[in-house]
């Protein structure tokens, strides 16, 4: 048992990730492959589940390459929050998954907001949007009723992919409460809010604790990806529970920025800190939870600007322009609402821009905009977060973003905070720990954080950098104030 491999398993919103670590918390393998979001109509996004199916296969694969796969322990799975996956009688998908960050419900939401919104908060910790199941499913039933009435079971999407794998059925807590169907008293499923939107609770699965080995890996599982059958697989949770976790956010006011598709702040909290619209999660840990509050576009606004003007050379390319150009990126100011806004706006409609632009402008300033305007966005949520009393002692860096020495020192100089950065800081390696609670290679989540999460450096805000980007980030929420409204008038004219 000591010299086993623990198995972590991600589903992103533009690829699957899976890491094989040792029990010391070592990278001993890691692999991705891509996924694709399809967008039909202006703030959806909807993914096919096959596709996630044939990326884990793909990617573990890779990672169980020159080892004995029967050395595996343990297997933790995590996805992205709120994203159904609804199936027939016979188990077949019924239609494409529709993302967290598919903004379609709004309608939805606000008419659930209107109807019962106090109860809603009270009950399953949150507000509704557009993000969470409980909106999306109204939708569903106002829009695709014949959906609906073939469903006969609800998976959120981590629990299809392990479902995949061991051909069980059940989810954890975090992620009812993460579907906007849960009950915090009871820490089980409301009929209450199930009831709102006329849902049969009998398609909702089985809740269980994250860490629970909930089955092993199924003869032909195994055959698709080169695990051993029986292998031990846990419940596991979403992305940003597990991730949280896996960066040591495990005591009252250690905080986070999450640089991935989407860019998140958590805090994590002694019992429950109830604070619409942001997010409360409880944590791994009893007793611990944490807030959630998250832009829709990060990495992935990182992204669309590279493939529209950094093909050459991608990402590292971009990241040494923006490094050579100056504090402020000549006066270029970028708002990153590629798909609309949540936190702290939960506006659909808005949009990206770039501000500012003149003829001395070029591909460097571009590059240092985007960084700088996603971290404005950063502190837009944090301030929020700060306007309602919640307190930030450390914050940690993680998400595929933080790798960036000059993304890490802009947003410490944007926000003003110490930001530390681990070894290992993703869904994939926090997935992985869980995993070896669960089968009993560590002893509790603590010492699984004790044991494997090592700091590997820290990023100190320089103090006139601060000054200057207090200045800037005074013009960016102007602006982004001033257009908010010709946003709006422009969706109108062009999709109304």
């Amino acid at each position: 048992m000591p010299d086993s491999y623990l198995l972590g398993i991600d589903l992103g919103a533009g690829s699957l990730k899976a890491s094989l670590i040792s029990p010391d918390g070592g990278i001993v393998a890691e692999a991705a492959a891509p996924v694709t979001t399809q967008i039909r109509h202006f703030g959806w996004a909807e993914q096919d589940p096959g596709e996630w199916v044939a990326a884990l296969c793909q990617a573990v694969r890779a990672v169980v390459v020159g080892i004995d796969p029967g050395e595996i322990a343990g297997i933790g799975i995590s996805a992205g929050a709120h994203i159904p996956v609804l199936t027939d009688a016979a188990g077949a998908v019924l239609r494409p998954a529709i993302m967290w960050s598919d903004q379609r419900a709004a309608a939805q939401a606000a008419a659930l907001h209107e109807k019962a919104g106090a109860r809603i908060i009270a009950t399953s910790l949150n507000r509704v949007n557009p993000t969470w199941t409980l909106a999306m499913l109204a939708w569903l039933f106002e829009h695709e009723p014949e959906v609906m009435r073939q469903a006969k079971r609800l998976y959120l999407a981590k629990d299809f992919l392990r479902h995949c794998l061991t051909g069980g059925w059940e989810t954890d807590y975090s992620d009812a409460v993460g579907a906007l169907l849960a009950d915090d008293e009871t820490k089980n499923w409301s009929p209450e809010l199930a009831g709102l939107i006329g849902l049969d609770m009998a398609i909702l699965p089985p809740i269980v604790p994250a860490e629970q080995v909930v089955g092993g890996v199924t003869a032909a599982a195994a055959a698709r990806t080169g695990l051993k059958p029986g292998t031990k697989v846990i419940c596991g949770s979403n992305d940003t529970t597990v991730e949280f976790f896996g960066v040591g956010g495990n005591a009252p006011g250690i905080g986070g920025v999450k640089l991935a598709t989407a860019g998140v702040l958590f805090l994590a909290t002694q019992g429950k800190a109830v604070h619409p619209p942001i997010s409360c999660y409880p944590h791994i840990l009893p007793g611990l939870y944490y807030t959630a509050t998250g832009t829709n576009s990060c990495a992935s606004a990182h992204r669309w600007v590279r493939d529209l003007m950094f093909e050459q050379g991608g990402f590292a390319a971009m990241d040494a322009l923006a490094s050579a150009a100056p504090r402020g990126a000549g006066g270029l100011l970028f708002h990153p609402y590629l798909q609309g806004e949540r936190a702290p706006y939960w506006d659909p409609l808005l949009r990206a821009d770039f501000i500012g632009m003149t003829m001395a402008h070029g591909k460097p300033h571009f590059a240092r905009a985007v960084y700088e305007g996603i971290a404005f966005s950063i502190r837009d949520l944090l301030g929020a977060a700060r306007d309602l009393g919640l307190d930030f002692s450390t914050i940690r860096l993680m998400g595929g973003g933080a790798r960036s020495a000059c993304w890490r020192q802009i947003i410490a100089d944007v926000t003003g905070l110490v930001i530390e950065r681990t070894e290992a800081g993703d869904a994939s390696f926090g997935a992985a720990l869980l995993a070896g609670v669960g089968v009993g290679l560590f002893a509790s989540p603590q010492e699984a954080v004790a044991r494997a999460v090592r700091l590997r450096d820290v990023t100190v805000p320089n103090q006139e950098a601060s000054t200057f980007y207090d200045q800037l980030f005074g013009l960016y929420k102007e602006a982004q104030a001033a257009l908010a409204g010709i946003n709006h008038r422009l969706h109108a004219l062009t999709q109304g």
